[in-house]
């Protein structure tokens, strides 16, 4: 069943058009794919980005929206990603990147297409694990700037994943989640008097 993607809000797009038209914004990328591709680029495949800043031994801390992400094609290859973030004055080109997240996004999303249950696809960030997901939310209609991961809902874990976690493999938000709440919590030191 095809993904049901929200469209990306027209001032990031355009954010990232306008970086792309950039000579300047293109030079100074630390993207050697970028700056070497032949022939047009097109930002595609955009995704809401969500960091989940906390996970507590309860469970999920709200999630919020950091900014949306293009992968950058040149003809049928992706050389880069655009991040968009939300400034004071609206939506603003970020930065441009490359690593092995951009591959193992659309393999994840590849993957979300044969599925049989609609989900709208997100990522999700978890930087206190240096952890990247696609989030796939199983409310199609939500709003994508919104809401936080269900129970329900599935995580996959993107290459490279943490130790001990598979990338690639879907998990339920209920099943990875003690996972992550287990790695997340620090380990009191030894001889270390509580608080």
């Amino acid at each position: 069943m095809p993904l049901h993607a929200s469209a990306a809000p027209a001032p990031a797009l355009r954010s990232v058009l306008t970086a792309l038209g950039s000579p300047t914004a293109v030079r100074e990328a630390r993207t050697p794919s970028l700056r070497a591709a032949q022939g047009p680029t097109t930002p595609q495949l955009p995704l809401p980005v969500h960091v989940l800043d906390r996970i507590t031994a309860q469970g999920l801390s709200a999630t919020r929206l950091a900014g949306w992400r293009f992968v950058i094609r040149c003809g049928d290859r992706a050389v880069a990603a655009a991040d968009t973030m939300l400034t004071p004055d609206g939506w603003a080109f970020s930065h441009f990147f490359e690593g092995p997240w951009i591959a193992s996004t659309e393999r994840a999303l590849q993957q979300a297409e044969a599925l049989t249950q609609p989900y709208q696809p997100r990522l999700l960030s978890v930087p206190g694990l240096y952890m990247l997901t696609l989030w796939l939310h199983g409310d199609v209609a939500a709003d994508a700037s919104e809401g936080h991961p269900a129970a329900t809902d599935l995580l996959v874990p993107l290459a490279p994943a943490p130790p001990g976690i598979p990338a690639h493999r879907p998990h339920r938000v209920a099943e990875l989640l003690p996972v992550l709440t287990h790695r997340a919590t620090p380990v009191p030191l030894l001889g270390s008097i509580p608080a």
